[in-house]
C-alpha cells in the first residue's frame, strides 16, 4: 500500500489506460534515493495485471561502460522476432547486441552488409528499438519499466530515448525511474514527459512508520524518526529496522542517502561471512544471473546454500529467470561501497573466471588488474573496437583504460589518441580534451599532434567557437600528414569555417584546391567539386565545377562511401544556385539513406532538399521534408539542424500569413542551440529572412528591411539565405524609399547571379533593377525578367515579379496592362496559399477597377492533412503496405495504421483504394 501517492498513481493510470486504448506513453519519474520510485514501479506492474506484457530491468552502476547491457536485457523477449524488422534495423541490433560477426578491428574479416557509419548504426539501434517494442505490444499492451536510470549505459539511453519520442500508436506505456542525487542526469531534458517524486507529507509519512513500527514506538523516537526521514519512504521502513530506536540519539550529520547505505549495510553484517561473500558476488555481476554468479562464489569456496539467508532476510530473491534481485537498488550500492578494494579485486578475477570470452569477461578483468598486462590491454582495445563498431557508447572507456594497462609508452600515447577521438564521438568534449592534453605530452608525432588537433577543434565547434575550431583545423591539415587526413581535416573546416565567415571559408577552399590528392582517393572528387562549386559564389575565380552528378559517380567509383561522403555536394550544389542538381542528388541520396539505414545524415540531406523545393516553389513538398527531418533530428540530439530546419519552417509558415506560427518556430531556432554552445543558434540567418518575409508580406517594410539588410551586410551574407534574401531587402528599401541600403548587397547579389548562370536568378536580378531604377528602365526589366521566369518552374517568385510589374503598371496609370498581370500573380498566389502576397495581389487588382476575386478561405487550397499525414497517405497511394511505410519512415506499423485512419475522413474516403485519386 502507498501512502500519499495519489498525483503519481493518476499518471501512471492515465499512461496505462492510454496503452489499453492503444496509444503509446512516456513517464519519467525522478527523486533522491529512497523516495519511492521503486514503489511506484512496483504499483504500475501490479495496476498493469495480466492485460499487459510488463518487462522490467534496472541499470547497474557497473555496467555503465558495457555499451547496450541495458538494452539488450530489455529487449531479451523479443529477440525471438527480429525477422519482422526492417533489414537495415535488425542488422543494427543484431550488431549492438553481439548476435552477428562484427570483427575485433577495423581490418578484421566482419563486414557489414551495408555500411552505415558510427552514427547512423547507433540511431538504427533506436529505431528498431522502436520496432520490436512496437512488435511486442502488437497481441496485448506493453509495459516497459527501467529503473535507476541514471546508470543505464549511455548507448541503451540514446537508443530507449529515441524510441521513445517516437512512440505514437503502439500500445506501449514506457516508465523510467531516476535518481537525482548521484551527479548522473539521464533526463537531459530531451523532452519526456517528467514527474518529480517529492518527500511526504507529514501526515502520510507518520501513517507508513506506524504501519512499519507498530503502535507502541516511544513518541520520542517517532518524532525523531520522522524528523530525520523528512518524508523519505525509505528511511521510514529502513532505518528503525536496520538499527533499532536507540541508534537514533546520535544520527545526525551524514546525508540521508548515507544512513541509508549505513543501515542497509547494518542488515549484511549480520549474516554469514559466505552469505556476505556471496552477495558481494551478486553485487558486482550486474545483471545477477545465477548461472554466473555461482560458479564465481564457488571459486571462493561459497556453496549455493549460503544464499538462503539472504533470501530469508528478504534482502534478495531468485527471480524466475534465475536472476539475484535486491531488495532495493541500494542495497547492492550499500554491499558494494563497504567491501574492502582487495575483497573487490578478488570478486572481478572470478566473475571474470565465470564468464565465456567477450567483453564483460574483459571487462571484469580489467577492474581486477592492479598492473600494466599486453594481452587485457589488446582485449580493451578490441572490446574498444567492437563498442565502435556496434554504433554504441564506451568506446572512449575502453581505449583509455587499455592506455592505463599497456606497458610501452608508444603504445599506450596511441590508445590515448584513440580514447579522445571517441571521447569525441561520444559527445564527451571535457573529457576529450583531457585525454588529448594528456596524450600531445607523451608524443612528438606529427600525425598524433593533427589528430588531437582534430579533437580540440570538435570540441570548439560544438561550444560555437568557430574561429578557434576553424584556425586548429586549418593549421593540422597544413602540418606534414597524407593528403587523405588533410582533405578530411579540410572537409570539417569547410563546415566550421561556414559559421566563422566568409573569408575563412574562402582559406579553407583554396587550401582543398590546391591539395594533392592522387586521383584514386575516394575523397579525390569530392576536393575539386567543392571548391569549383562555391568559390565562384563568394566572387572568386575557379574551374568551372561540373554537374553534381558526374563528381558523385566519381567518387563513388573511387570508394567513397555514399551518402555519407556526399553529403556536403549537396549544399555546395546550393551555394551557386544549382538548385534543380541539390533536388535530383539530395532525393537520391536521402532513398539510399533509407534504403542503407544511415538515418545520421538525413535532417542533413533533408535540409538541402527542403530548400531547393522552396527555391522551385514546391512549398507543401518542402514542408513535408523538413518537418520529416526536424523530427529526426530532434530524435537524435543534432541541435544544428533542429534550429536550421525550425527556421526553414518559420520560413515557409511567412509566405502563407501563419503569424503566429512563424513568430513562434523562429523564436524557437534562434533559442535552439547545443548544450554547451553559446554562439548564435545555427538557424540565425534562416530565422531571421523568415521573421524579415513575414514584415514584408504584412506590409512592415521599415522592420524588413532592418532585418535583412542586417542578414545580407554581416557575418553571413555568405550563406543561402542570405544570397537569395537580397531580392527582398531591394523590395523593402526601395518602398521605404531609401534604395541605397541595398546597394552594396545588390552589387554582391549581381556578381552572384552572373556566376550562377541560371535564368531565374538573372530573372530575379532584373527585378531588382526594375525596382532600383532609372523608371524609364523598369518596364523592359520586368518584362525581361518575366519571360525568364517562364523557363524556370519557379511560380512563387513568377507571381511575385508580376505583382511588382503590374503595381508599376498601374501607377504610371496604365490599369489595363496592370490587370493580367496582377490576375496571373493572384492565381498562383492563391494556389500556392500565399495570403498576404494574394491580399496585396487582390488589392492591386480592385484599385485597377476591376473586382477582385473573392479570397478563398485560408487553408482551403491546400490539403487538410497534417505533413505527417499526407506523407503517409501519399506512400499509401502508391501501393505500399503499412510495414513498408513505416519502414521507410521510421515509424511503427500501428502508427501508420492510426493516421491512416485519422486521414481519410478529412479527404472524404473510406478506404485506401481511394487515396490515389483524391491525392
Amino acid at each position: 500500500m502507498l501512502y500519499g501517492r495519489e498525483r503519481e498513481q493518476a499518471a501512471l493510470d492515465g499512461l496505462l489506460g492510454a496503452a489499453r486504448a492503444g496509444r503509446s506513453g512516456v513517464l519519467l519519474l525522478h527523486g533522491e534515493a529512497g523516495i519511492g520510485k521503486t514503489a511506484l514501479l512496483d504499483d504500475a506492474v501490479a495496476r498493469a495485471g495480466e492485460a499487459f506484457r510488463v518487462i522490467r530491468v534496472a541499470g547497474v552502476e557497473y555496467e555503465a561502460e558495457l555499451p547496450y547491457a541495458g538494452l539488450s536485457m530489455l529487449l531479451a523477449p523479443g529477440l525471438d522476432r527480429l525477422d519482422a524488422l526492417p533489414g537495415p534495423q535488425r542488422r543494427a541490433l543484431e550488431a549492438a547486441f553481439g548476435l552477428a560477426d562484427d570483427g575485433d578491428s577495423p581490418g578484421g574479416s566482419g563486414e557489414s552488409p551495408e555500411p552505415t557509419g558510427r552514427p547512423a548504426d547507433r540511431l538504427l539501434v533506436g529505431l528498431a528499438t522502436l520496432a520490436l517494442l512496437a512488435e511486442l505490444a502488437s497481441e496485448q499492451p506493453l509495459l516497459c519499466v527501467l529503473d535507476d536510470v541514471q546508470w543505464l549505459d549511455r548507448a541503451s539511453l540514446d537508443a530507449l530515448l529515441l524510441a521513445a519520442r517516437r512512440l505514437q500508436a503502439e500500445g506501449v506505456a514506457l516508465v523510467l525511474a531516476s535518481r537525482t542525487d548521484t551527479g548522473v542526469s539521464p533526463q537531459r531534458r530531451l523532452g519526456l514527459p517528467e514527474l518529480e517524486v517529492t518527500a511526504l507529507a507529514a501526515a502520510d509519512a507518520a501513517r507508513l512508520l506506524a504501519r512499519r513500527t507498530g503502535p507502541d514506538l516511544p513518541v520520542p523516537v517517532r518524532d525523531r524518526l520522522l524528523a530525520e526521514a523528512a518524508g523519505n519512504p525509505l528511511a521510514l521502513t529502513e532505518l528503525p529496522v536496520a538499527t533499532g530506536p536507540q541508534a537514533h540519539a546520535s544520527g545526525g550529520g551524514l546525508p540521508l542517502t548515507s544512513r541509508l547505505l549505513i543501515a542497509f549495510h547494518g542488515q549484511v553484517t549480520g549474516l554469514p561471512a559466505a552469505t556476505q561473500t556471496l552477495l558481494l558476488v551478486a553485487a558486482a555481476e550486474e545483471r545477477g544471473e545465477l548461472d554466473v554468479v555461482l560458479p564465481a562464489a564457488a571459486a571462493l569456496g561459497v556453496a549455493a546454500e549460503h544464499l538462503t539467508p539472504a533470501e530469508e532476510s528478504g534482502l534478495v530473491t531468485v527471480t524466475a529467470d534465475r536472476r539475484i534481485a535486491f531488495r532495493h537498488p541500494l542495497l547492492r550500492s550499500a554491499i558494494l561501497q563497504r567491501a574492502p578494494h582487495q575483497q573487490k579485486l578478488t570478486i572481478h578475477r572470478a566473475l571474470a573466471g565465470a564468464l565465456p570470452d567477450g567483453d564483460r569477461r574483459t571487462w571484469h578483468l580489467a577492474l581486477a588488474a592492479t598492473a600494466p598486462d599486453t594481452d587485457l590491454a589488446d582485449a580493451l582495445e578490441r572490446a574498444a573496437v567492437r563498442a565502435e563498431r556496434r554504433g554504441g557508447h564506451g568506446g572512449a572507456a575502453a581505449y583509455e583504460r587499455a592506455a592505463r594497462l599497456t606497458p610501452d609508452r608508444d603504445g599506450a600515447t596511441r590508445r590515448l589518441v584513440l580514447a579522445a577521438e571517441a571521447a569525441t564521438e561520444e559527445g564527451e568534449l571535457a573529457r576529450a580534451e583531457a585525454l588529448a592534453d594528456e596524450a600531445a605530452g607523451r608524443t612528438d608525432s606529427v600525425l598524433a599532434h593533427a589528430l588531437l588537433d582534430q579533437v580540440r577543434a570538435t570540441a570548439h565547434f560544438w561550444r560555437g567557437s568557430y574561429p578557434t575550431a576553424y584556425r586548429l583545423l586549418l593549421d593540422a591539415a597544413g602540418t606534414d600528414i597524407e593528403p587523405g587526413h588533410a582533405a578530411r581535416m579540410l572537409f570539417q573546416a569547410f563546415h566550421t569555417a561556414w559559421y566563422a565567415g566568409q573569408e575563412p571559408v574562402i582559406a579553407v577552399l583554396d587550401r582543398l584546391a590546391a591539395l594533392a590528392l592522387p586521383d584514386d582517393d575516394p575523397l579525390a572528387p569530392l576536393a575539386r567539386h567543392l571548391p569549383a562549386a562555391v568559390l565562384p559564389a563568394l566572387g572568386r575565380p575557379a574551374a568551372p565545377a561540373p554537374p553534381v552528378r558526374e563528381a558523385a559517380e566519381a567518387a563513388r567509383r573511387a570508394g567513397a562511401e555514399s551518402p555519407v561522403d556526399l553529403v556536403q555536394l549537396c549544399g555546395a550544389t546550393l551555394v551557386l544556385g544549382r538548385d534543380e542538381e541539390t533536388a535530383e542528388l539530395g532525393a537520391e541520396l536521402i532513398a539510399e539513406a533509407r534504403a542503407k539505414g544511415t538515418v545520421g545524415v538525413m535532417p542533413t540531406l533533408q535540409f538541402f532538399l527542403a530548400e531547393a523545393e522552396l527555391f522551385h516553389g514546391r512549398h507543401r513538398d518542402a514542408e513535408l521534408t523538413a518537418t520529416e527531418a526536424l523530427g529526426l533530428a530532434r530524435d537524435t540530439g543534432q541541435h544544428q539542424w533542429v534550429s536550421q530546419l525550425t527556421a526553414l519552417l518559420a520560413h515557409l509558415a511567412a509566405l502563407d500569413g501563419r503569424t503566429d506560427h512563424c513568430t513562434g518556430l523562429a523564436a524557437t531556432a534562434l533559442a535552439t542551440t547545443g548544450p554547451q554552445t553559446a554562439a548564435p543558434a545555427a538557424g540565425l540567418p534562416w530565422a531571421q529572412w523568415a521573421l524579415a518575409l513575414l514584415d514584408l508580406g504584412q506590409g512592415r517594410a521599415g522592420d524588413a528591411a532592418d532585418r535583412l539588410h542586417t542578414l545580407t551586410t554581416g557575418p553571413h551574407r555568405h550563406h543561402v539565405s542570405a544570397t537569395r534574401a537580397v531580392p527582398d531587402l531591394v523590395e523593402a528599401a526601395v518602398r521605404l524609399g531609401t534604395p541605397e541600403r541595398a546597394a552594396e548587397p545588390y552589387e554582391r547579389f549581381a556578381r552572384w547571379t552572373a556566376a550562377a548562370d541560371r535564368p531565374w536568378a538573372e530573372a530575379l536580378r532584373l527585378r531588382c533593377q526594375a525596382l532600383l531604377g532609372p523608371d524609364e528602365l523598369a518596364e523592359a526589366a520586368y518584362r525581361a525578367a518575366l519571360d525568364l521566369h517562364r523557363t524556370g518552374h519557379r511560380p512563387f517568385e513568377q507571381a511575385r515579379t508580376a505583382l511588382l510589374y503590374g503595381e508599376w503598371l498601374r501607377r504610371t496609370r496604365r490599369r489595363t496592362d496592370a490587370r493580367p498581370h496582377l490576375r496571373a500573380a493572384l492565381e498562383t498566389f492563391d494556389r500556392l496559399a500565399a495570403h498576404p502576397w494574394a491580399a496585396r495581389a487582390r488589392t492591386e487588382l480592385s484599385a485597377t477597377g476591376t473586382p477582385a476575386p473573392a479570397s478563398p478561405l485560408k487553408g482551403t487550397s491546400q490539403s487538410p492533412l497534417t505533413p505527417q499525414e499526407l506523407q503517409i497517405a501519399r506512400l499509401a497511394a502508391q501501393g505500399l503496405t503499412n510495414r513498408d511505410i513505416a519502414a521507410q519512415l521510421f515509424l511503427s506499423p500501428r502508427t501508420v495504421a492510426h493516421h491512416l485512419y485519422k486521414a481519410y475522413p478529412k479527404l472524404n474516403i473510406t478506404s485506401r483504394t481511394e487515396l490515389a485519386t483524391v491525392l
